[in-house]
């Protein structure tokens, strides 16, 4: 008889670049600022941009909000989720702020809008076409890809191997060490 439940080493996650074990395969990455973002010089950026967390508008005519993709994983309990920006009007920019800490915000439509960040391993993913759906108060909105000629696009709808999930996150991993 087995008085302590020992941690399930299958969740152990190596990394090939560094050999750091992470207890749990490291399953959100994201992006700190739209692609935008990095094109204006750094004397400019304070008189150009304005920033939070989860908002940014550029020259005061380009809006772009934080949003989480998430691809489901066949074979394992998470998600692989990537917190990115994508375009979005001004119109709905002012109703995200406005419905900022509305409970109801989830009845919202949804936002139309461009990805604006490569999503590593799957090629060329700036400007596809998506979807955000407003989430509960504290929570980025869920986003969609909408161009179904895309393998994102068919990853999201019908979810990838734990195998896959792997790959993704050691391609990941091995950018951010070099």
């Amino acid at each position: 008889m087995k008085l302590f439940k020992l941690k399930n080493k299958e969740n152990k996650f190596k990394c090939n670049c560094c050999g750091k074990i992470y207890d749990n395969i490291p399953m959100t990455f994201g992006n700190d600022y739209p692609a935008f973002y990095y094109s204006i010089p750094d004397d400019e950026i304070e008189n150009r941009i304005e920033y939070q967390k989860s908002l940014c508008v550029i020259d005061e005519k380009y809006f772009f909000h934080r949003v989480r993709l998430e691809i489901p994983i066949l074979d394992y309990s998470e998600n692989l989720n990537f917190d990115i920006w994508t375009t979005i009007s001004e119109e709905n920019f002012i109703k995200r702020n406005d419905d900022w800490n509305n409970s109801e915000r989830t009845d919202n439509e949804p936002y139309f809008g461009w990805l604006e960040n490569e999503i590593p391993t799957y090629f060329d993913t700036f400007h596809l076409e998506t979807i955000s759906r407003e989430n509960e108060v504290g929570l980025i909105p869920s986003l969609e890809i909408i161009d179904e000629n895309h393998p994102l696009y068919f990853d999201q709808q019908n979810g990838i191997t734990l195998e896959k999930a792997q790959k993704i996150v050691q391609n990941i991993l091995e950018k951010q060490h070099n």
